[in-house]
């Protein structure tokens, strides 16, 4: 595996800079979930469903705003896009750690419609900053960017609450992001390359119809499957600790999982050619479901480090698959609906999982979550063949 892919995105300062913001961005994200649910049963003294609740809010709230942030930016640019949502986001996150549950579950939502639209913001930056030939590398890298911030993030937050007030914690996170949100509309990275078609750059508008097909669907819903795979398997992880009795070990179990997706994605990011989603899909399917046999706390860490070797490499050939099939001039709305068909994955995850666990203990999770994978990559790639297979055949024809 040659890393001289790695080096050649790394000596672009602009690949760097949008790496680096993207990095500070989502560990706010990221931590978001963890201290609310802190807050909510902790200082408000409610259940852990009312902070479920919380989360679902601004959750949905995210999933919503996904494509008309996404398509706001592609019509007005980043500054007049980020702007507003750092003003409304500034002022809720302000306000919100400071009040009751129900202001607090108002503010949270509406902070959730105007979040900066950050996942499509760094990858479209990501892309217009290398070549067409490193795009590939470049995703990777994001990739494993975010799955450093997931990391780092909710360790943070815990260990920040352990001796600062959870409301002092969630505002200070929450203004991190803000004045990192700053930082990225003073910066203003291009989001389209100088190569890109001057006739697709320079249009104001591109038909949704014209990219919003079953090839683009699939691909979210791709996407969709993989989330359904990592948010049950997460919800199975903590299922299987508590089975085996050891609660205060899991980081032995969630440490390989992550290293495994760092190690996937860099090496996904080296290959030659890129993989279909939909098989990296049904790979992450398939070493997912071994995860229900293990025995112990090692036999799930050992099991969990080979699942994760398909976590990132899944998640960055859908990112990379969507931005071949979108012009780049609706590339931003494009990105919006792929994160919210991801974010819809996640809420169905744990769901999917639960019940399985419910019936069949950790074992059902894990295999419940695993069977959705591997029906959806087994129908997308079929799905694709056909598409290609009557393409083929007008081509022959014409």
């Amino acid at each position: 595996m040659s890393i001289q892919p790695y080096q050649r995105v790394l000596s672009i300062t602009d690949a760097r800079r949008v790496l680096l913001l993207g990095f500070l961005l989502r560990i706010p994200i990221f931590s978001a979930g963890v201290i609310l649910t802190l807050h909510v049963v902790g200082a408000l003294h409610r259940s852990y469903a009312d902070a479920g609740l919380v989360a679902a809010g601004a959750t949905i709230a995210i999933a919503i705003s996904g494509p008309w942030r996404g398509r706001l930016l592609d019509r007005m640019g980043l500054r007049r896009v980020v702007l507003p949502s750092l003003l409304v986001s500034g002022v809720c996150w302000a306000v919100a750690p400071f009040v009751g549950y129900w202001a607090l579950l108002v503010l949270a939502t509406i902070a959730g419609l105007f979040v900066v639209p950050t996942f499509s913001i760094i990858r479209q930056g990501v892309i217009a900053a290398v070549p067409d030939p490193d795009r590939r590398t470049a995703l990777s890298l994001d990739g494993m960017v975010v799955e450093l911030s997931f990391m780092i993030g909710p360790i943070l937050v815990v260990w920040l609450a352990t001796f600062i007030d959870t409301a002092w914690v969630l505002f200070g996170i929450e203004m991190v992001g803000v004045v990192v949100g700053a930082l990225l509309w003073w910066a203003n990275p291009p989001l389209r390359s100088a190569s890109t078609d001057a006739a697709d750059a320079a249009a104001e508008r591109v038909p949704r119809s014209s990219w919003f097909r079953p090839a683009f669907v699939a691909i979210c819903a791709a996407a969709a499957a993989a989330t359904i795979v990592l948010a049950g398997s997460d919800v199975g992880i903590v299922a299987a600790v508590r089975h085996f009795d050891a609660v205060d070990e899991m980081g032995i179990v969630l440490v390989p999982w992550g290293a495994g997706s760092l190690l996937g994605g860099l090496i996904y990011g080296a290959l030659s050619r890129p993989i279909q989603p939909f098989l990296l899909l049904g790979g992450l399917a398939v070493v997912t479901a071994p995860m229900a046999f293990a025995d112990g706390i090692w036999s799930l860490a050992a099991l969990s480090l080979l699942a994760g070797l398909f976590c990132a490499p899944t998640i960055t050939a859908t990112v990379d698959a969507v931005s071949q099939v979108v012009p780049a001039a609706a590339r931003g709305e494009a990105m919006g609906w792929h994160g919210s068909f991801m974010t819809a994955g996640s809420a169905l995850g744990a769901p999917v999982a639960g019940a399985a666990i419910d019936s069949w203990t950790f074992r059902g999770g894990f295999v419940s979550v695993a069977v959705v994978g591997v029906v959806i990559a087994a129908a997308g790639a079929v799905a694709m063949q056909l598409r290609q297979r009557v393409r083929d055949s007008h081509v022959l024809v014409a």
